[in-house]
Parts: structure tokens; C-alpha cells; sequence
């Protein structure tokens, strides 16, 4: 598996039989202003999204009709989607899993607002906010939380799914913060591996992973990886 932070939420994932996009914010976003688009969705097979905010949703309407990749959301948000045109939608809501050809992916919860767009003087709610928990057959199950402050059920998404890849949002203000962060990692979940996200983009956010990075020393179980972005990591 490879793992590639494409900064802010962003993430590429490539496991043998699929090149998954996690909330494909690119353009725009401070953080990936030395991505280049076109290496980023190179062979692109799915696009997976936690929630509706735009700095989640980002380039997923251009790059789907690009690639014909497979997008998948909750049900309010992928129905918006294809209004939008996009051509592959698969769509599943809190507790439920889709299937893949290469992986499972569940949507579980997490604490955080959504949005509701108003296009042509209609209304449109794109759903709740989840994290996304993917299953792959010969590769580590990976938790990426979505936007989300530390919720104790997060101890029950680690029995049910045992993910062993943690990707964390980290920035405060609009997710946990570092301190908070690293608690949810320790008392609630049992990673193999956790990269930080949700921070160094917007000036409003922590710009650095710092405060993560020392709430998580001694953890001797858990390695930690601060990816710069357009970095790729390898499992």
C-alpha cells in the first residue's frame, strides 16, 4: 500500500486493482500548491468523500468526468453529484458498506457539521459527516476520520474493524486539535501506523503537526508519519 497526502484531507491511496482519491481538494487548497493535478489522479480508480464542505468535495466533479473514476458518498451528496454530471455514483449513509471489486468501504460517524448548497433558488443538504473506513484483502485496514472531534464510540470502530492505518484530523478550530488527537489515537484505537491531516492549509488552522507529534511520544506501538505534502508512504 501507498499512501500519498495530498495536503489538507487529501489523500491518494494505491493498493494492487485500485487508486482510491479521499477528499480530492486540490485546487485552491494552500497546502497542495506544489501538487501537480495531473500526477495526483494518474490512473485514478475511486473517488471516496467523508462530507459535503468544499474543502473536502474540491476538484471531485472535474476529476470524475476526467477519469470516469467511481464516486462514493453518502446518499444526499452522491444524488448532488450526479445532477453535476457525474457519470458513477455509489452511494451508502452511516453503518452501511459498499462493496469493490479491490476493497469494502463503511461509512462510520463523526462529529461535524454538513452543508447545504443553494443552486437556481433550490435547496440541496449533501448528507452527514462520516469517516470512511476501507478493508482490503492483502493490505492494513485504513480509518480515515473524516473532520471530527474524539467521540468515545470511536472504541467501538476500533472492534468492529481493527483498522491498523489512522489518518487524523488535527488542525483544531474546525476538527480536534494535536493534544485531542493523539488521545483519540491512545485511548480509543490501536493503529499500527497514523498520519496527521486537516492542518498547514488555511491560516486559521494549526499550521504544523507539532502539538500531535509530542501528545504522541511514548507511544511506542503506534508509528508515526508526518508526510509532507505530495509525499508518498509506503506499507
Amino acid at each position: 500500500m501507498k499512501i500519498t497526502w495530498l495536503g489538507h484531507s487529501a489523500f491518494r491511496i494505491d493498493v494492487p486493482d485500485a487508486a482510491i482519491l479521499i477528499d480530492p481538494f486540490l485546487t485552491g487548497n494552500p497546502g497542495a500548491a506544489d501538487i501537480d493535478l495531473k500526477t495526483a489522479i494518474q490512473g485514478i480508480t475511486h473517488i471516496a468523500l467523508t462530507h459535503g464542505h468544499g474543502d473536502h468535495v474540491g476538484d471531485t466533479v472535474k476529476i470524475a468526468k476526467e477519469t470516469g473514476a467511481t464516486v462514493i458518498a453518502n446518499a444526499d451528496l452522491a444524488s448532488w453529484l450526479a445532477h453535476q454530471g457525474v457519470a458513477k455514483v455509489d452511494m451508502g449513509n452511516t453503518g452501511g458498506t459498499l462493496f469493490h471489486n479491490a476493497f469494502t468501504v463503511t461509512f462510520v460517524n463523526a462529529l461535524h457539521s454538513s452543508a447545504t448548497l443553494t443552486q437556481d433558488g433550490v435547496s440541496h443538504s449533501l448528507g452527514s459527516a462520516n469517516g470512511l473506513v476501507f478493508h482490503f484483502e492483502d493490505e492494513p485496514t485504513l480509518y480515515h476520520m473524516g473532520d471530527t472531534d474524539i467521540f468515545s464510540d470511536m472504541a467501538l470502530i476500533d472492534e468492529l474493524h481493527r483498522p491498523e492505518i489512522g489518518i487524523v484530523p488535527i488542525g483544531d478550530r474546525f476538527t480536534m486539535g494535536g493534544a485531542v488527537a493523539a488521545l483519540a489515537c491512545q485511548r480509543y484505537l490501536k493503529f499500527s501506523t497514523v498520519l496527521p491531516c486537516h492542518y498547514g492549509s488555511f491560516p486559521i488552522i494549526d499550521q504544523t503537526a507539532d502539538k500531535f507529534v509530542v501528545a504522541m511520544e511514548g507511544t511506542g506501538s503506534t508509528k508515526l508519519e508526518v508526510p509532507r505534502a505530495g509525499e508518498t508512504v509506503s506499507l
